[in-house]
């Protein structure tokens, strides 16, 4: 399901494209629910719901978001009838206010939260979510989590708190298939230290990627990805050893990644970054690159034994230097194997387990469906 459109959406996002998209389709009274394959079906709602986040008060924005829950509720059910679903799986994937009285009203057979990023540690969410989230905890039959810090944190509210990791489109990454350089990579001269993803300061260590630029004018820095402000305007764009290629379609970054010598994280350490799951670590592994990646909890605790963990530009430097001085062709299998066990196959099968914690295996006979 995806999300619904509020009020405000309606009159200032015009430069969304999907949001856009989804809001033509309400007024051309579009069918909500598209089936996608054989047992697979989308759902975009089609009621708009208000915007209230300006409330101050957690109790008035409560009842405003319980009126808010109840449109979207009608959504999802008038979806249920059309499926004829009477048993069924609900999964909130990380929407602290939208879902959170859809247990009460559509009654699921289990209702399972999904923890996997720290949004509390943005002021939108931080408002009335400290106090919420850890209720919606509380009431849900199970909370999957994809960091352990983030389990650690939701067993804290809720004993039934499992760790399921995080998945990726395996096939993408790990086929053999060989792959041609793109143009505008095959020019810059080695060794390429790279890095894909959105190139935002939120996350990322701007100033620790200036000095790593500087240090070492005779490696390249090719980075892949859409810039906040703070980006567009910074020094790294006035350094002849470093190249911004701009946000590239998924289906082309592994021949971009083929190109690239080192892959780094420098990620920078706050409360949104230190427990995160940073998936494309492992869309970096699943090609065989060296990764050289800040040293978060996360970092520690999964990847350590597959990466090189660093903190600060002298650290970076010396990691870097030694994953270029230490690759070999074994050591490329054998992270491509460790990347292996993030499978979307691997992860639902953990999480299946983790909703039927009682039972050794998934049933053959569960709920007809499960919504997400």
């Amino acid at each position: 399901m995806n999300s619904p459109i509020d009020r405000r959406a309606t009159l200032t996002s015009h430069n969304d494209e999907f949001v856009t998209a989804h809001i033509e389709a309400i007024k051309n009274k579009k069918e909500p629910l598209v089936q996608l394959d054989t047992n697979l079906w989308m759902l975009n709602p089609s009621r708009i719901i208000e915007s209230i986040n300006w409330v101050p008060f957690t109790p008035v924005f409560s009842m405003l978001n319980r009126l808010n829950n109840e449109r979207l509720g009608k959504d999802i059910q008038e979806a249920l009838d059309v499926l004829g679903f009477e048993d069924f799986v609900l999964v909130n994937d990380k929407d602290i206010f939208r879902s959170y009285y859809l247990k009460e009203i559509l009654r699921p057979t289990k209702y399972v939260y999904l923890d996997r990023d720290y949004t509390l540690g943005l002021d939108y969410w931080r408002k009335h979510g400290a106090s919420l989230e850890p209720k919606l905890m509380q009431k849900s039959d199970a909370v999957v989590c994809n960091s352990l810090d983030f389990t650690k944190r939701a067993r804290k509210y809720n004993r039934n708190s499992y760790y399921i990791g995080n998945g990726f489109d395996a096939s993408q990454y790990t086929s053999e298939k060989i792959r041609t350089i793109p143009q505008d990579l095959t020019g810059i001269p080695g060794p390429i230290i790279g890095y894909v993803g959105a190139l935002i300061t939120l996350r990322l260590d701007l100033r620790l990627m200036t000095d790593l630029a500087k240090e070492r004018p005779n490696w390249s820095f090719v980075f892949i990805g859409k810039e906040d402000d703070e980006f567009k305007a910074s020094e790294l764009h006035g350094l002849p050893n470093v190249y911004f290629l701009g946000l590239k379609h998924t289906k082309e970054v592994p021949a971009y990644l083929e190109g690239f010598d080192v892959c780094i994280n420098p990620q920078i350490l706050n409360d949104i970054t230190k427990s995160n799951f940073p998936l494309k670590v492992v869309e970096y592994l699943a090609m065989g690159k060296p990764v050289v990646a800040t040293s978060t909890n996360t970092m520690q605790e999964v990847f350590q034994e597959h990466t090189y963990l660093a903190n600060g530009k002298d650290e970076f430097i010396t990691q870097i230097e030694k994953a270029l001085r230490e690759n070999t062709s074994s050591q490329e299998e054998r992270r491509k194997d460790f990347a292996r066990e993030f499978t979307w196959e691997n992860v639902v099968s953990v999480f299946l387990r983790s909703i039927y914690p009682e039972l050794e295996s998934v049933p053959q006979q569960g709920p007809d469906a499960v919504i997400h």
